[in-house]
């Protein structure tokens, strides 16, 4: 069973505290990066991997939608989601992505936002996905980019002229990177870029879409602080059909 950090009281006290946790989609600077990936809503089957407090579940919905199932490992993800839906078309449900199994063809969109690099085993999970999505379904996520990833401290320091640097150890060395995040202990995997997208081309997947987020000059005006993203891609996010 994958690590439930986030039923953990005070990692849980710290993750609601986010931008993205207290303003929704509003709060994630890349979200207009992500929207653009996704296709048409209007009448897909979809399923949120990693749904957390259901912000993107809702929102597929108002965007046309005809069902979304939300699953996610986290008892507080779900009661929150739950608690935050009225809508009937929108289930959320306690899922393991290690051990997950989907019915053939029963969705048309998987869609996931940071959440893949607490999965151990992504070879496994992306044909589990491939399984569950109908001929020429759409499965778009976000991961924290390898490059994020796989600091065996990951902070900045600063460079010879004083420059904020994020330090990259081991690239090569693939699986797991313990940090101290809001709780200590909080277990991911490192995954090369060329694991990520080979792990979906060996599962049948055809990939439609890399990015590398950094944010917009009208973002980082707006937000200044978002200037520090642009010395390194703290996030990968990838588009593909099946």
């Amino acid at each position: 069973m994958a690590q439930n950090i986030y039923d953990n009281p005070d990692f849980f006290a710290g993750y609601s505290q986010l931008p993205r946790q207290v303003h929704g989609l509003d709060g994630a600077p890349e979200w207009p990066a992500i929207r653009a990936m996704l296709p048409d809503l209007q009448g897909k089957r979809v399923v949120d991997l990693g749904c957390g407090f259901g912000w993107a579940s809702r929102w597929m919905r108002e965007q046309g939608a005809a069902s979304v199932l939300g699953l996610d490992l986290s008892q507080n993800m779900i009661d929150r989601a739950r608690a935050s839906t009225s809508d009937t078309a929108i289930a959320f449900r306690i899922a393991d992505l290690d051990t997950l199994d989907l019915p053939p063809a029963s969705f048309d969109l998987a869609y996931s936002a940071l959440t893949f690099h607490y999965v151990r085993d992504f070879a496994r999970l992306v044909r589990a996905i491939h399984t569950g999505l109908a001929p020429e379904g759409h499965f778009v996520f976000t991961i924290e980019h390898p490059v994020f990833m796989a600091a065996a401290h990951p902070h900045w320091i600063a460079d010879e002229d004083g420059r904020k640097t994020w330090p990259v150890n081991g690239y090569a060395i693939e699986g797991e990177r313990h940090t101290d995040w809001f709780a200590k202990g909080v277990l991911k995997y490192h995954r090369t870029l060329g694991t990520t997208l080979n792990a979906l081309i060996a599962a049948g997947f055809r990939i439609r879409k890399v990015d590398e987020f950094a944010p917009t000059v009208d973002q980082i005006r707006e937000t200044p602080s978002l200037a520090e993203e642009l010395e390194r891609p703290m996030m990968l996010m990838v588009s593909a059909s099946r």
